[in-house]
């Protein structure tokens, strides 16, 4: 059996489009929910996993931050796409045909300009691929849906209008999931994950990230979680810029020690060149 990768979504979906530019060797496994999606790469039905965790548009992807620290994987590597929305229709249907655009929540404000400019309404779908797999199956020329590229060509639909989005910097970052590690150095830039729990004292918080300011260490991420619903139990997500065997990465990791009750790395990886 070929090695598979898993994302949320039907085939067709953008995180299938992220696992066919970055692991095209991979067969794609399409999950329901990310649970789904991260359970199939901890039981070994598939080797890596696609996880969507920010958009440039509508920000962060607030369920995948909670269950990332719980997930028992390990993060190997991010790659950022390019979200071109599409507005898909069947075979002969013309944009003076659409009265109906479906797609997932988070893709309809982001072509909000131009379904209002043509009097399309946009009608709430949970999957974009979904969509187009329903429209497709329905034959409605008055019926559309918003997806990519890659989902017109899987169930038979055109193209109506190409790169409607009203950012045309529309990125979706995606963090590569394992169950292995691997914390080598594979690039002069690398990202370092973790997750840590701070110790119930006056300014923790802001004695824990002292070492990473001190020791000139780039913060791109902080998420923080209450754990187990307990106000005064606070767990944080972070992503820096440095490998830990850096010796600035390591005197900030020691000085977070002094402040907190864990500290786990989660992921050492590339930073990918789009990042910036």
């Amino acid at each position: 059996m070929d090695a598979r990768i898993a994302f949320q979504g039907e085939l067709g979906a953008y995180s299938h489009q992220a696992c066919v530019e970055t692991r095209p060797d991979f067969d794609p496994l399409p999950c329901a929910t990310f649970e789904e999606a991260l359970e199939a790469v901890r039981s070994g039905a598939a080797e890596l996993g696609m996880i969507a965790v920010e958009n440039s548009t509508y920000g962060r992807v607030q369920d995948v931050y909670h269950l990332l620290p719980k997930a028992g994987l390990h993060i190997v590597a991010e790659t950022f796409v390019r979200v071109h929305v599409n507005l898909l229709g069947v075979k002969g249907a013309q944009l003076s045909d659409i009265t109906g655009a479906h797609g997932h929540p988070v893709i309809l404000p982001q072509c909000g300009k131009f379904l209002r400019n043509n009097g399309i309404k946009g009608i709430s779908n949970t999957d974009n691929a979904r969509a187009a797999r329903e429209v497709a199956d329905a034959g409605d020329k008055t019926q559309a849906a918003l997806a990519s590229k890659l989902a017109a060509d899987i169930y038979g639909l055109d193209v109506i209008a190409s790169e409607i989005e009203d950012h045309k910097l529309n990125t979706t970052r995606f963090l590569i999931m394992s169950r292995e590690a691997d914390h080598s150095r594979r690039a002069d830039k690398m990202v370092t994950a973790f997750m840590f729990r701070l110790r119930n004292i006056p300014a923790a918080l802001f004695k824990a990230l002292g070492g990473f300011a001190t020791n000139g260490i780039n913060m791109t991420k902080l998420e923080s979680y209450m754990v187990d619903g307990v106000f005064t139990a606070t767990q944080f997500y972070a992503d820096i810029e440095g490998h830990p065997d850096d010796e600035n990465v390591k005197l900030a990791l020691d000085e977070l020690g002094y402040f907190t009750e864990m500290v786990e790395i989660l992921g050492v990886y590339p930073a990918d060149p789009r990042r910036s």
